[in-house]
């Protein structure tokens, strides 16, 4: 291999070694090298450190042009390209020149990240995360017949013995970045539908999903029934709670059957929407019915409690329900829910899974 590293450094035509460089990666490729020895031959052939990264992973691989790992502080990457496999990007590639690039440093990354590429897919730890969505579409439609469901599923990579989560997801985020950070060591697959994104994982942790990710998890019962329950999960999450898991909502879940026109009616969902309006008082609201106390409102919303105390002392009048009252804070927070749910079209980023 040695042999064919020819010395950028060396070239007199940039054809000449772009040709070359074309030829090196190829020659690597046949030989099915892996990552690793695909950094060690880029670093070389480049006389500088090369490094990758794979989103999946997060893990960050540096090589000096002595084949050693880099034990040098990261220095700013003079060229880098992403690495694609079936049209997502799952990693970067990269090259530390001191000083200015070379003039062949953006043909050597790019077959660095195409070997890399074929590398990840012969011998991962990387598989790519998004879908066909019509496959996703069978794999979770309650209409398909189990036959067709399990066929879907094993398209997807997914075998009989192994459980299956669905989420229903709102983001700005990329799907396939939402995957790959909720589920990196395991299967995730993940299509978009219609206007909600669907991520199917062996495993889910919460804890995992970025900031600013509205999402409904429905546990792994079967990717048709989780994935209702995950639709309506979504319906429930708010700033306060971006993430919520069907089996969390317990008897509130029922609200998601109440008829739209029942619920708009009811006096107290309708008192709900006339208070909308003012944003401290819902936010005031939301508090106290999530704590049900009036100092932990207050501390999570940063006010004295007297402050607090004042405003919903008017948010009651304005509900005509006493929020004191055990009855009364029950009232305000199943109308506050059953509100958000009729009103989830308005939210920003947030509409109906249905």
């Amino acid at each position: 291999m040695e042999a064919l590293a020819v010395r950028l450094s060396g070239m007199d035509s940039y054809v000449e070694g772009a040709i070359r460089v074309v030829a090196f990666y190829d020659t690597l490729m046949r030989r099915r090298v892996d990552l690793p020895a695909l950094a060690r031959a880029s670093a070389a052939l480049a006389e500088c450190v090369a490094g990758f990264q794979l989103h999946g992973t997060g893990r960050v691989t540096r090589v000096s042009p002595d084949g050693r790992p880099a034990s040098d502080p990261p220095a700013p990457p003079s060229t880098t390209a992403p690495v694609t496999l079936d049209d997502e990007e799952i990693g970067t590639v990269w090259l530390e020149r001191p000083g200015s690039p070379n003039p062949l440093d953006e043909v050597l990354l790019d077959r660095l990240a195409i070997a890399a590429a074929t590398a990840v897919e012969r011998y991962g730890p990387a598989r790519t995360t998004m879908a066909d969505p019509a496959l996703v579409e069978l794999a979770i439609s309650e209409d398909s017949d189990e036959a067709a469901r399990a066929r879907a599923l094993r398209l997807l990579g997914f075998t009989a013995d192994v459980p299956v989560h669905v989420l229903a997801v709102r983001s700005h985020l990329p799907l396939d970045r939402i995957g790959s950070l909720l589920c990196p060591a395991r299967l995730v697959k993940a299509a978009a539908l219609a206007d909600v994104g669907v991520i199917l994982a062996a495993t889910v942790d919460p804890a995992r999903i970025p900031a600013d990710v509205r999402a409904g998890i429905g546990a792994a019962e079967g990717p048709d029934r989780s994935w209702r329950r995950a639709r309506t999960a979504l319906r429930f999450t708010s700033a306060r709670q971006p993430v919520v898991h069907y089996d969390d909502l317990g008897a509130l879940a029922l609200l998601a059957h109440v008829p739209q026109d029942a619920a708009a009616g009811n006096p107290d969902v309708a008192a709900i929407a006339r208070i909308a309006g003012t944003p401290e008082d819902l936010e005031t609201l939301d508090a106290y019915c999530a704590t049900g106390s009036l100092r932990r409102a207050a501390d999570r919303l940063h006010l004295h409690h007297s402050s607090v105390a004042r405003r919903l002392e008017q948010i009651a009048r304005s509900l005509d329900i006493e929020l004191t009252e055990p009855t009364g804070l029950v009232r305000a927070t199943l109308a506050l829910t059953a509100w958000r749910l009729l009103d989830s079209t308005a939210r920003p980023g947030v509409r109906h899974a249905d």
